[in-house]
């Protein structure tokens, strides 16, 4: 299983217009729903901040991956989002954060939604991974050094 898999140019933003955490969540679920992975966004909104109340998916160091698992996902996908300026998430480290990767599964989907969140854990603990995804300029570039950086 590859992270690469689960991303797409059409559900990867360079800069969200959004500046609170619930507002780019919104915004990376309405690319899920424009790009007909959900059969209801409202459903899938809730569920994720179900999941957010559980504890922040701000995982420091400028990442944050809010995930669920719901109903009205038809197939495990990962929606891109980034923020120069920051946004705050409530994030461990209460810092700002400025990746986001926000996944989404079926419900039956547990084992592959949990390798991909694992999978992405890990490319993130990397300071250079995280540097070059937010040097890339085109949304491709972000394709392409998730890509390799799985090879």
């Amino acid at each position: 299983m590859e992270l690469s898999e689960f991303i797409s140019p059409q559900l990867t933003k360079l800069e969200l217009t959004s500046t609170s955490k619930l507002d780019a969540i919104k915004e990376l679920i309405d690319m899920l729903n424009a790009g007909g992975y959900l059969t209801d966004a409202d459903e899938f909104l809730k569920s994720v901040l179900e999941r957010e109340k559980v504890g922040s998916t701000g995982i420091g160091k400028g990442i944050a991956i809010p995930h669920s698992r719901a109903v009205t996902v038809k197939e495990v996908v990962v929606a891109i989002g980034r923020s120069t300026a920051g946004i705050e998430f409530d994030a461990l480290d209460n810092r700002p954060v400025h990746l986001i990767f926000l996944i989404a599964a079926p419900i039956e989907s547990g084992g592959l939604y949990l390798k991909a969140l694992a999978r992405l854990s890990r490319l993130l603990r990397y300071q250079e991974f995280r540097n070059e995804l937010m040097g890339a300029e085109k949304v491709e570039e972000i394709i392409n050094i998730i890509s390799s950086e799985e090879k």
